[in-house]
């Protein structure tokens, strides 16, 4: 045989193993775009804005479909599914500097008035029940959250609030967030450790968000 030949095969099987593998790299690093820019991202908790629900430390996955997809690195939506509803846990982008990312639970909708008394929020001149998410304890950092409003919440946006309502800095401090802000609806905890210590919080981990 040609060594000449033999030696073109071997190449060429070289250069089409590299081509597929690299082929296949690039496959995946485009499908965990797309799944990451439209349809979940994973988030992980560094505040403990929302304790009880969500713990420093943990790793949650975000519906980002359900609100309809946006164009990457653009507040664009280029449709909507559904509109966030009151009670659910959602992240989205701080509406004063729009660089960071927040999670906190929707509380008042469009076109309502909210108002809060003595930690107690009342929707348009009624008491909201059923907040069992609601913790409350002496405040650390955020001060004068106690009261607020009333405010009527402009049209396709919404008031945000933190579970640990006396430790958390959300639209009683920065205003209703628009809808175009909305990244997603946090459902569920995939992962979980406690501090420095990184010991695994193994309850935590499958647990769905309410």
């Amino acid at each position: 045989m040609n060594t000449t030949n033999q030696t073109n095969r071997v190449q060429g099987k070289k250069k089409s193993t590299f081509r597929e593998y690299t082929e296949a790299i690039l496959i995946a690093l485009v499908l965990a775009f797309i799944i990451r820019s439209f349809i979940v991202q994973a988030f992980k908790i560094p505040s403990g804005s929302m304790i009880p629900t969500l713990l420093v430390g943990d790793h949650i996955l975000v519906n980002k479909f359900i609100f309809g997809p946006q164009i990457p690195f653009t507040t664009v939506r280029l449709f909507s599914f559904q509109k966030p509803e009151r009670g659910e846990v959602v992240v989205f982008l701080e509406p004063t500097e729009r660089k960071k990312d927040f999670i906190k639970r929707v509380i008042g909708l469009p076109g309502e008035t909210i108002q809060v008394i003595n930690r107690k929020v009342h929707i348009n001149g009624k008491p909201l029940n059923d907040e069992e998410y609601a913790y409350h304890a002496s405040s650390r950092f955020v001060r004068g959250l106690d009261n607020h409003g009333p405010m009527k919440i402009p049209e396709n946006s919404y008031f945000m609030m933190g579970d640990n309502r006396e430790n958390s800095s959300d639209s009683r401090v920065w205003g209703p967030v628009p809808f175009e802000l909305m990244k997603g609806k946090a459902f569920m905890i995939y992962w979980s450790w406690n501090g420095p210590e990184r010991n695994v919080r193994w309850s935590r981990i499958g647990d769905l968000l309410h």
